[in-house]
């Protein structure tokens, strides 16, 4: 289960992507064409894979749709690519992957029967382990590290997309390494941001002026003001000394390689699943998302200072497999009556989890940017998994106030 916390001064380190960055292109591609899919066929079946490069988008997997409006939806999909790809700010010709002029190659078939028979009698989609997490180091209850580095990706956006900093081009990378004292935040270590840019910015000035102008209008306006001081923090700033080369023409892009990014920055345990292009029967997205709903309301509840819940389900079963809860020993109660009154509290069948959460809706493309948890519960639904609206039943189960 999750590390225990080191005692003494210890650092750790987190990163996250931009939308640009190339494995999160294929995510957003692969998660948009799922909610076009599922706006129009709530029940759809859908497994989408994109690999994205040089002037290419591969989309691939398993996709079985229940009525007409889905086989349009279906016919749709280059044009959905197109758009999430223009929306992302891949419109530029000399990047060498735009949303205009790339190629964009389709090849999906039916979901396999075997899999469809114990999904269709409300089994899991598919066996495996996921991991929830939730601590009192933010307002979120994320881990700071992961959301420091979040947050400098959001920011980066903005100050793209609104030319606050001419000249940057949608790939970048954030790191966050946080000195701790035990439990306890101690101050921000060390910032890493890697842009993408115009050929503008190339030469060993520009990247100083360019590093100063990051600063001013990206990391510094993230920082937490007590525990970030310019005198005493690390700051690499395109460290290779420049990043023009970058995208899906810099690097191939593949659906699912940042599952690291999307949870909690390496703070826990991880299954191995990832989430974009997976409908909520697929329990690798639906079950991470009910575990992170658990582990945060536990910590919410004041039960826990953190808390890391791990489900497990075998392909065709509904009840999973094991239940277990991990305080860390944080808490007073024990964690076999946190498992008992998990049990009690919540819905753990793949159906009673897409029912509470509210999962057959087109909510997943926001997802695939800037981490799927830590972020604000949305009116349409989005991120229902951050709600904190079982604090009561949980003390209730435990015949507290």
């Amino acid at each position: 289960m999750a590390i225990s916390y080191a005692n003494g001064t210890h650092l750790f380190t987190s990163e996250s992507v931009s939308m640009g960055h190339p494995d999160k292109v294929s995510d957003q591609v692969s998660d948009a064409i799922l909610d076009s899919l599922i706006a129009v066929d709530p029940k759809v079946r859908c497994a989408c894979e994109t690999l994205c490069t040089t002037g290419l988008v591969v989309v691939a997997g398993e996709v079985t749709v229940h009525n007409a409006k889905a086989v349009a939806a279906m016919e749709q999909i280059e044009n959905t690519v197109r758009e999430t790809l223009a929306e992302i700010g891949y419109t530029d010709p000399a990047m060498k992957f735009d949303a205009e002029s790339c190629a964009v190659i389709r090849t999906i078939h039916g979901q396999s029967a075997d899999i469809a028979m114990g999904v269709d009698s409300d089994g899991a989609g598919d066996q495996g382990m996921m991991f929830g997490y939730a601590c009192r180091e933010t307002p979120q209850l994320m881990p700071l590290p992961i959301d420091l580095a979040h947050r400098l990706m959001e920011r980066h956006a903005v100050v793209r997309e609104k030319n606050i900093i001419k000249g940057l081009r949608p790939d970048a990378k954030s790191q966050v390494t946080v000195e701790y004292d035990g439990k306890k935040l101690k101050r921000i270590h060390t910032v890493v941001v890697s842009t993408q840019h115009t050929a503008a910015w190339n030469g060993a000035k520009k990247q100083a002026l360019l590093k100063k102008q990051v600063i001013k209008h990206i990391i510094e306006p993230m920082m937490p003001s007590k525990l970030y001081n310019a005198k005493d923090i690390i700051i690499h700033v395109n460290p290779t000394g420049q990043f023009e080369i970058g995208g899906p023409h810099g690097d191939t892009g593949l659906t699912g390689r940042k599952i690291i990014v999307d949870t909690y920055g390496g703070r826990g345990c991880h299954g191995g699943g990832a989430f974009s292009g997976k409908d909520p029967t697929k329990v690798d997205r639906s079950a991470a998302y009910m575990a992170r709903y658990i582990a945060k309301n536990i910590v919410a509840a004041k039960l826990a200072e953190c808390c890391e819940v791990q489900l497990a389900y075998a392909i065709g079963v509904a009840d999973p497999m094991s239940i277990r809860v991990d305080c860390q020993g944080t808490s007073d109660i024990s964690e076999s009556e946190l498992e008992r009154i998990v049990r009690e509290v919540f819905e753990l069948t793949p159906q009673g989890i897409i029912n509470h959460l509210k999962l057959r809706r087109p909510l997943f493309k926001r997802t695939a940017r800037h981490g799927h948890f830590g972020r604000k519960p949305e009116k349409d639904g989005g991120f229902s998994w951050e709600k904190t609206d079982k604090v009561a039943a949980l003390k209730k189960a435990l015949g507290k106030k």
